[in-house]
């Protein structure tokens, strides 16, 4: 099978599909894999790389698409009037796409999928389940985002962020509050920690509370009889009720007050992510003070955040609303996105046949698959059978 490796052309995206290290098992198992020119520069992969570990370069798109079974992708190809390039007509129908298609939120990308007789496999609607992980594409990309936020945080900060005692007097650590206690928020809050930060940490979910409580970090929060259903089964957290946010706010708004630097990890599966931090809230934060807000790309936790940039506010707070947050770390994103994508191949590969096979009633491969024979086959976007 030949399996072609993209660069990446949506805008502000840095990683790669495949690293060197990926593409020499990936041949090992009988495939030529082709990378297209320049597709590792930004996570600095030089093509030099790739051609020692036995990988063919291509000089362009078209040439690495060229009879392709299967494509590997970070981010969903582009079509009609989306870029440069219509990456989605240079696909050679029949071939399988993986990558993080945005299968749900962006649900008509599948009918062009399905025009072209794609499979297309969307990893970032993996299932939270044990067999899953080391494919689950969303955490190994979050937990990056975790830790790069509060290095960018501690940045923009500025003054220091571990207590420093010097013979001229001392600084105090710096307070840090982290707002969402998932892979990032965790992540964030180990982070800070290293870095000498007085942490503490909000989640509506009940698991949370022992969680960032063993890391080191205080909790903060509303805890009642509503908190103890708000986890879907597959890990999410679950869209609460107003009396309920009306609580978690007041005590969020409190703490926020008197935090240094604010993480902000929170995501709701599917939907916009939740406004944590209120215009009243950031008003009320401390001159120089920090928010970093990962959830941008889904519209972002704070009220103030402007997605893709980082803006002041008029006390004097930063914010930093940058988009693709694992991109901002683009050779371990790019390292650990490869691995995910070699793990969910290699789970399904078929020596005899040397390509995957993937069962329609295997619960990973009914998870993300979007596309398959011509149809849109995913639960959440098939079209519902008419009654009888």
């Amino acid at each position: 099978m030949r399996l072609a490796v993209l660069k990446e052309r949506r805008s502000g995206e840095t990683r790669v599909a495949a690293t060197p290290d990926t593409a020499k098992k990936l041949i090992a198992l009988g495939n030529t894999v082709v990378v297209e020119t320049g597709a590792g520069l930004a996570a600095g992969i030089p093509d030099g790389a790739f051609a020692e570990a036995g990988v063919e370069i291509a000089p362009d798109a078209r040439a690495a698409l060229a009879g392709a079974g299967m494509v590997m992708k970070v981010r969903a190809p582009l079509a009609t009037g989306e870029g440069e390039l219509d990456e989605l007509a240079l696909i050679p129908e029949g071939a399988t796409v993986i990558g993080i298609l945005d299968g749900l939120s962006v649900p008509e990308r599948a009918q062009g999928y399905a025009a072209r007789n794609l499979t297309a496999c969307s990893m970032e609607l993996l299932p939270r389940i044990t067999r899953a992980q080391s494919m689950d594409v969303l955490s190994s990309q979050a937990n990056l985002a975790g830790y790069r936020a509060v290095i960018e945080g501690a940045a923009a900060y500025d003054r220091g962020f571990p207590m420093l005692m010097t013979a001229a007097g001392t600084i105090p650590a710096a307070v840090v509050l982290v707002l969402g206690a998932g892979v990032a928020g965790l992540q964030a809050i180990a982070t800070a920690r290293r870095l000498g930060g007085r942490v503490s940490a909000s989640d509506v979910r009940p698991a949370a509370k022992e969680e960032i409580k063993s890391l080191g970090a205080a909790f903060v929060g509303v805890e009642d009889e509503e908190t103890a259903a708000a986890q879907t089964a597959g890990g999410y957290a679950k869209a609460m009720s107003e009396a309920y946010l009306r609580k978690q706010a007041e005590v969020v708004g409190a703490a926020a007050a008197k935090a240094d630097v604010v993480i902000c990890t929170a995501l709701v599966q599917g939907r916009r992510a939740p406004i944590l931090l209120t215009e009243a809230m950031v008003a009320a934060m401390k001159p120089g003070s920090v928010v970093v807000d990962i959830a941008a790309d889904a519209g972002g936790n704070c009220a103030a955040t402007v997605p893709g940039e980082m803006t002041t506010t008029a006390n004097g707070v930063k914010v930093l609303g940058y988009r693709n947050w694992p991109g901002r770390i683009p050779a371990s994103a790019s390292a650990l996105y490869a691995r995910n994508l070699l793990t969910f191949l290699t789970t399904y590969w078929d020596k005899d046949a040397a390509a995957p096979k993937f069962p329609e009633d295997d619960e990973i491969v009914r998870g993300v698959t979007l596309t398959r024979g011509g149809r849109v086959v995913h639960p959440q976007l098939a079209p519902t059978p008419a009654a009888a």
